[in-house]
């Protein structure tokens, strides 16, 4: 079966909107690369409406391993507004999304990676239906924005799988969803 991972860069406030636009002090080389590397076992794209729009404006004029792997993948675009999408290979994923998700893992393939989307994310994490989380922590405070986990819910269990820093400050961290140890019904 195919695993949903996501992969975040984020602020230590927890903002995860548009790093693009405060995190470039933070993407050097070795970041990159981290990053690029992370991808290297997918071969389908999961991202929200926003997300979407925001790097069909971005990527198309990009160079280097992200931008081939955005940029030639094909994306699912989870949007219940999208009419089209221009920026492809593409789909949309409409109606039941926990379901269409849940067949979209049955099929055969690598990973499917979500890149940014922190809003699609969360409800992936409250369904059951993440199976890894990639966060890069960049060392600032941004103080405004889309933050990952704004919403309070049930407790969900994450496993570190593996850390690691860079000279920037970043902390990489990969977490594996697990069965919630304090929670009676072992609920996700």
């Amino acid at each position: 079966m195919r695993k949903i991972v996501a992969g975040l860069f984020v602020s230590l406030d927890g903002v995860a909107e548009s790093p693009s636009k405060w995190g470039y002090p933070y993407f050097d080389a070795e970041v990159l690369e981290a990053i690029a590397a992370g991808v290297t076992d997918a071969d389908a794209i999961l991202i929200g409406r926003r997300t979407y729009l925001e790097f069909a404006e971005l990527w198309p004029s990009r160079e280097g391993p992200m931008a081939e792997f955005l940029n030639g993948t094909h994306k699912h675009v989870a949007s219940g507004t999208l009419d089209r999408l221009d920026w492809g290979p593409a789909s949309l994923i409409g109606g039941d999304l926990a379901a269409e998700l849940a067949e979209l893992k049955r099929q055969p393939g690598r990973n499917i990676q979500v890149p940014g989307s922190p809003r699609l994310v969360a409800w992936l994490l409250r369904h059951g239906l993440l199976d890894e989380l990639d966060l890069m922590t960049a060392p600032t405070l941004v103080g405004s924005g889309t933050r990952l986990f704004e919403e309070s819910g049930e407790p969900i269990g994450l496993e570190l799988v593996e850390s690691r820093s860079f000279d920037t400050g970043v902390v990489a961290a990969n977490y594996r969803t697990v069965l919630d140890r304090s929670h009676p019904e072992g609920a996700r």
